[in-house]
């Protein structure tokens, strides 16, 4: 299952982690995110070990979808050494998400 990330917990889980980070913005309100929540899902599990990932809930936490210049959603950011390494913004097949995160491990 993903990780639930807010912003209390993002420094340590996406920024200090040792391994690549992928973080779903999302909201519960957003058609699109509910099409992208099941891959996020699939991606967490085909991903255990190798590299962390997770949902950020945009209307509760909003310190960094702003840090990030989050501005549409779903936007997916993949995190490497607490630096964005790859964006997507939309829904994108599974396939897209899964080749942004296996390039940095």
């Amino acid at each position: 299952m993903a990780l639930e990330i807010t912003d209390k917990s993002f420094e340590d889980v996406v920024l200090k982690s040792d391994k690549p980070v992928m973080v779903d913005f999302w909201a519960a309100w957003c058609g699109p995110c509910r099409m992208v929540g099941p891959i996020i899902e699939e991606l967490s599990a085909d991903f255990e070990g190798r590299a962390v990932v997770g949902k950020l809930d945009v209307d509760a936490n909003q310190e960094f979808a702003a840090k990030y210049g989050v501005r549409n959603i779903p936007t997916v950011l993949v995190f490497k050494g607490g630096e964005v390494v790859g964006k997507q913004v939309g829904v994108a097949p599974k396939s897209t998400y899964a080749q942004a995160l296996e390039q940095h491990i």
